[in-house]
């Protein structure tokens, strides 16, 4: 058994976020991580060409700002070893392939009774802490469609998290289904390099350049209205890629920060794939999959086309629902908070969750901020646990 004053679930850009803010107060705590590394989705799930779709200034994790000759858009290798830096520099030392089983409030010692296992020694490991941060994410785990017949095809299913790049597919036919930025980026790299593209995209999408999006991110920090913000950005997009519908992709009504703040749903970034849309190289399939029997793939409009491989960039979920028990008021039954961003942080009993405002990594740091000066406020009123 450990007691401790702290215990943060997850060492991603979250859970590392939340440490070193905590640091600034000498707050002690204590970091665990399932997997054997820090920031495991950027290490381990994601394709090699990916970089940051915001400028810098906007990405920076809290209390510790880029190297002055970072480029204005980071690399998933320059921001790995960001992330690397982040944790040397504020001395975090998580507790690696260590995984929470359940936790529990005990109301009779009010603490968070939390069980642990440490897949490398095989012992169980029972924390009992004051204040329990939830930084697992919102990209905990992928999510795969139940489509009839995906578990038959002869073909490769992947999901979006093991695609690394385009070699694998030389010479295939690919269907990529999701049309978030990860899908889209995606069929870019594919159809880029001469591999036969199809995208299912079933649903308006925002898309917009990234100088677009930094633009619509300074105007935002410059206090303008959100609607104002989005009809600039809309207009300018409009203007830029012209009507779109007759290739199958239409806007929603919302701007991409009001539909951002409203649902969740990440404003789609340009790389270069709405051009090989426009040329055809890039098939876009508008109707959602209805079956697949051996290599074809069947359409609700009656299409039917054979593929080798698909690409499931069908999003993500989290998994704190599965051991987290007593969060009810901070988390809904997605595993997602219950409260509207700024205000979804704080749940009750010393419980928080980081990471979950659908914000990326300006939420990040918006969260370990409030959380830490929290917790701190907490201990100068009440005293150390």
């Amino acid at each position: 058994m450990e007691k401790v004053q702290v215990l943060i679930v997850g060492a991603g850009p979250a859970g590392l976020a939340v440490a070193a803010c905590l640091s600034q107060f000498s707050i002690p705590y204590c970091i665990v991580e399932r997997e054997d590394c820090s920031a495991s989705l950027w290490r381990k799930r994601t394709y090699d060409r990916l970089s940051l779709h915001l400028a810098k200034e906007f990405s920076e994790l809290p209390h510790m700002s880029y190297p002055s000759d970072t480029p204005t858009y980071i690399a998933k290798e320059e921001f790995v070893r960001y992330v690397d830096a982040y944790v040397d520099h504020f001395n975090i030392f998580p507790k690696y392939s260590t995984s929470v089983e359940s936790c529990k409030y005990d109301e009779v010692n009010n603490y968070w009774d939390v069980m642990a296992h440490d897949k490398v020694h095989g012992l169980v490991i029972e924390y009992t802490t004051r204040f329990l941060v939830v930084a697992t994410g919102e990209n905990s785990e992928g999510i795969i469609p139940e489509i009839p017949g995906l578990q038959d095809f002869p073909g490769e299913v992947i999901h979006s998290s093991s695609y690394k790049s385009w070699n694998t597919y030389a010479g295939n036919d690919v269907l990529v289904v999701g049309c978030g930025n990860s899908g889209m980026e995606i069929a870019y790299d594919l159809a880029s390099h001469g591999v036969e593209t199809s995208i299912v995209i079933r649903s308006p999408v925002q898309f917009m350049t990234k100088w677009l999006m930094n633009f619509g991110m300074k105007l935002i920090k410059w206090r303008l209205p959100v609607k104002f913000v989005d009809f600039i950005l809309v207009t300018s997009a409009n203007i830029l890629y012209g009507d779109l519908s007759k290739y199958g992709i239409v806007r929603p009504n919302m701007g991409p920060f009001l539909l951002k703040a409203k649902t969740g749903r990440t404003p789609l970034i340009d790389v270069g794939t709405i051009e090989l849309i426009k040329k055809g190289v890039i098939k876009v399939l508008s109707h959602s999959i209805s079956c697949i029997r051996g290599h074809f793939v069947e359409f609700e409009d009656g299409e039917k086309c054979s593929y080798d491989s698909i690409v499931l960039a069908t999003g993500y979920k989290s998994t704190a629902n599965r051991w987290l028990k007593n969060g009810e008021g901070l988390l809904n039954d997605k595993g997602m908070p219950r409260r509207e961003f700024p205000n979804h942080w704080k749940g009750e009993r010393g419980l928080y969750c980081v990471g979950l405002g659908m914000k990326g990594l300006t939420g990040i740091c918006h969260d370990a901020k409030c959380v830490a000066a929290d917790i701190k406020s907490v201990l100068d009123s009440v005293g150390p646990f």
